[in-house]
């Protein structure tokens, strides 16, 4: 088991982006829950990836789970948006 902490963590040192992983239920989870495996990318994701396409990645690992994509300055991004734009924000 792998906290939502070092998930989101791991992701950002990956794909350069920071994100919030939200429950089944709608809410925020919070950093000290637990789920079953880490992040399996091991390289970052083509900028040439929507954040909708992305999220779809993201769903396919974590079944139930949805998440949120934030530019740098904390906002979540709309699921068209290239992740090449995304990144240049940080």
């Amino acid at each position: 088991m792998v906290s939502v902490k070092n998930i989101e963590k791991r992701i950002y040192d990956i794909e350069s982006f920071e994100v919030n992983i939200i429950n089944p239920d709608g809410t925020n989870c919070r950093s000290d829950k637990s789920l079953p495996k880490q992040y399996e990318a091991t390289r970052m994701s083509k900028n040439s990836f929507t954040v909708g396409e992305w999220k779809l990645k993201f769903k396919k690992q974590y079944p139930g789970y949805t998440v949120e994509v934030l530019d740098g300055s904390g906002n979540p991004v709309d699921g068209h948006t290239c992740l090449s734009t995304v990144r240049d924000t940080y």
